[in-house]
């Protein structure tokens, strides 16, 4: 029954809406609509747009708009140190949550971060440094409330790989040490600069599946590295590749084996795998795994040390130097060879660090339903290396299973990061020294079964089974690592991404449309095999934007089209197609060699007495077409809102019969 309605709109509403489906399909054409052209701008506000949309998506001075100055400096403040806003919200009720995560990924952190230290070959009590002074800057800076800071595997493995090409850690430790905070400064300045001229953008050239394939392979090259510790072997490679590592591990099987080690170091290791099992299993205890670790590094050092196991050839971490972070400053090469080699490895150290970081916090975000400002993330990152590398630490960023024990801690702001700080401040200052017969087998130990995790077995199936060219992206990657090293690994992940997007611009998807039945809809045939042809009409859809890398191979293509529904018309003995309608609505732009394609194109069109018709071009794309006067050229009479007027102006025959 239909309803009383208050005004004509609304009658009308109701009276379309009770009508059958083929009296509702109502075109363009009926309302008298046509394609519009948008106000011509000059050529001051199209930058200003195009500058506002690559660089401040998000509006950032949206919250200034009509502030007196003193807010308009308070907001400032807020946006540089987030805690200025959420610190003023801050209960005690939060503050037990963040007292309990910060305990606790304080425990897993200290045995990490000295295993980590010597993924890098710098000394122990630098990795507990990196997790004292970057977390503190990042508490205040950070937007992320879930992220936890500190050394991570990849980057550790990054930097040690890096920094032993150009110096000898062992012959000579001042200098290297001396190159590792200096490509941790530039990784710092690399990281702010992203953040500080929003060029955030430029790490999504690393692709998701490049970042699996990268991950999963540095994974395998860690674990392989840890073999030298594991197994107790005194000679081992410098080299990272699999072959050279098995190599050596196979080299010392009679004589460079310690069983004593491998013994310590499978039994925790089991200990470890078996604690990371229950709290994955079983969510409420996450602080067994977390706990693990350090339990591990206690009891391991407690019986080397009444056994006196390193009389044995047990390997163990000796003497970790107590006390706070020493300044670096002056240890930093400003100038000299060495400048220009720690600029490099930290550019490369400071954008994986970066990749991993906002990854991290993106998906907690996610979890919790907050946004994270990219960019700010940036600075904030980039300041605490910068100061980091004053400090004696080297590249910090987020930890993964670090933040995943956070989260599921029950963290509540970055307040987490500082209690964590605070316990390796305790532990610098007093307990150092009892790290002293920690086995080097237990640490091993501690690294493979954290990175055990970055393999991501169900990310790279889903990957082979959506997209093979994703997949081969991954498998590139991941090979690139293991077999060669972490840096032409990462530089293959690149590559084959920066290709893969090369790949979609010169060469975009055209597709041929054809009519659902009893509808003024138009679609793929190949997704639609109901849709079918218009007689005399060839309608193709361009899925891509115009312009010089691809406008050659989208002429060509549409004229392939055109020449193979020729052939088939003369097999069959159909009429000739006597119109080409384009499709334009995914043409989000065009550019001058674009328009001078379509110039082409209708040339070769008319050649065949075949007539171009445009159909629902975006603004950009028509403007710019009567800028160059192609409307002209084609007719104003050959643009049209819909392929449905189209083809109800050059084929009514088939639109009667729809």
């Amino acid at each position: 029954m239909p309803r009383v309605m208050s005004d004509e709109g609304e009658g009308l509403d109701a009276d379309i809406a009770s009508r059958t489906s083929s009296h509702r399909r109502m075109d363009s054409a009926q309302h008298g609509y046509k394609v519009g052209f948008p106000p011509k701008k000059n050529l001051l506000a199209e930058l200003s747009d195009a500058v506002k949309e690559t660089f401040f998506a998000n509006d950032p001075l949206r919250q200034y708009k009509d502030q007196p100055r003193s807010k308009k400096v308070w907001l400032g403040l807020q946006e540089v140190f987030p805690v200025l806003d959420w610190g003023r919200h801050y209960t005690l009720g939060k503050f037990k949550g963040d007292l309990i995560s910060g305990l606790t990924i304080a425990s897993l952190c200290i045995p990490q971060d000295i295993g980590y230290s010597k993924l890098a070959n710098l000394p122990p009590q630098v990795g507990l440094y990196s997790s004292f002074v970057p977390p503190l800057i990042y508490a205040a800076m950070g937007s992320s409330r879930d992220i936890a800071i500190g050394p991570v595997a990849v980057v550790s493995l990054l930097l040690g790989t890096l920094l032993q090409n150009e110096i000898d850690p062992n012959k000579h430790p001042l200098e290297y040490s001396r190159l590792a905070f200096t490509a941790t400064f530039f990784a710092g300045v690399t990281q702010a600069a992203l953040g500080f001229f929003r060029l955030g953008f430029i790490i999504e050239f690393l692709s998701h599946a490049a970042i699996i394939g990268f991950m999963a392979g540095a994974a395998i090259t860690i674990a392989l590295q840890q073999l030298k510790g594991f197994l107790g072997i005194a000679n081992f490679t410098n080299k990272t590749d699999i072959v050279s590592v098995m190599k050596s591990v196979w080299g010392n099987v009679y004589h460079g084996w310690n069983w004593q080690t491998i013994l310590i170091g499978a039994s925790f290791l089991t200990f470890l795998l078996v604690a990371k099992h229950i709290g994955k299993k079983n969510k409420k205890l996450f602080w067994v795994s977390a706990m693990a670790p350090l339990i591990s590094v206690i009891i391991s050092t407690f019986f080397v040390y009444i056994t006196r196991a390193d009389k044995h050839g047990v390997a163990i971490v000796k003497d970790i130097k107590k006390g706070i972070n020493p300044s670096s400053a002056s240890l930093i090469y400003f100038s000299g060879p060495y400048l220009m080699t720690g600029f490099k490895i930290g550019v490369v150290a400071g954008m994986v660090g970066l990749t991993e970081a906002i990854a991290i916090g993106r998906t907690f975000a996610a979890l919790k339903d907050y946004q994270i400002d990219g960019n700010k993330e940036m600075v904030a990152l980039g300041t605490m290396n910068i100061v980091g590398s004053m400090t004696s630490c080297y590249v910090a960023t987020g930890s993964f299973s670090r933040s995943a024990v956070n989260y599921m801690a029950g963290c509540k702001t970055t307040v987490s990061n500082v209690v964590m700080a605070i316990v390796v401040l305790l532990t610098l200052e007093l307990i150092t020294p009892l790290f002293k017969y920690t086995p080097n087998a237990i640490l091993s130990s501690i690294i493979i079964s954290a990175v055990i995790g970055l393999v991501d077995y169900e990310s790279a199936s889903l990957i082979w089974k959506v997209d093979k060219l994703d997949f081969l992206a991954c498998l590139g990657a991941f090979f690139g690592v293991i077999f060669a090293s972490v840096e032409y690994g990462l530089l293959i992940a690149v590559t084959i991404s920066l290709a893969k997007i090369l790949l979609q611009v010169t060469r975009p998807r055209t597709a041929l449309l054809g009519n659902l039945p009893r509808t003024t809809i138009y679609r793929n045939v190949e997704q639609y095999p109901d849709a079918t042809k218009v007689p005399g009409v060839l309608i193709v859809r361009v899925d891509s934007a115009i312009y010089f890398t691809n406008s050659n191979y989208i002429k060509e293509r549409i004229l392939r089209w055109v020449r193979d529904e020729e052939e088939q018309q003369q097999d069959k003995n159909l009429p000739k197609n006597e119109f080409l309608i384009v499709e334009l609505s995914p043409v989000i732009d065009i550019d001058t060699s674009g328009i001078h394609a379509l110039e082409e194109l209708l040339r070769a069109l008319e050649k065949r007495k075949i007539q171009l018709v445009l159909a629902n071009p975006g603004p950009a794309v028509i403007q710019k077409l009567r800028s160059a006067k192609f409307t002209d050229l084609i007719g104003e009479d050959k643009i049209f809102l819909t392929v449905a007027d189209a083809v109800k102006k050059f084929a009514p025959k088939a639109v009667d019969n729809v």
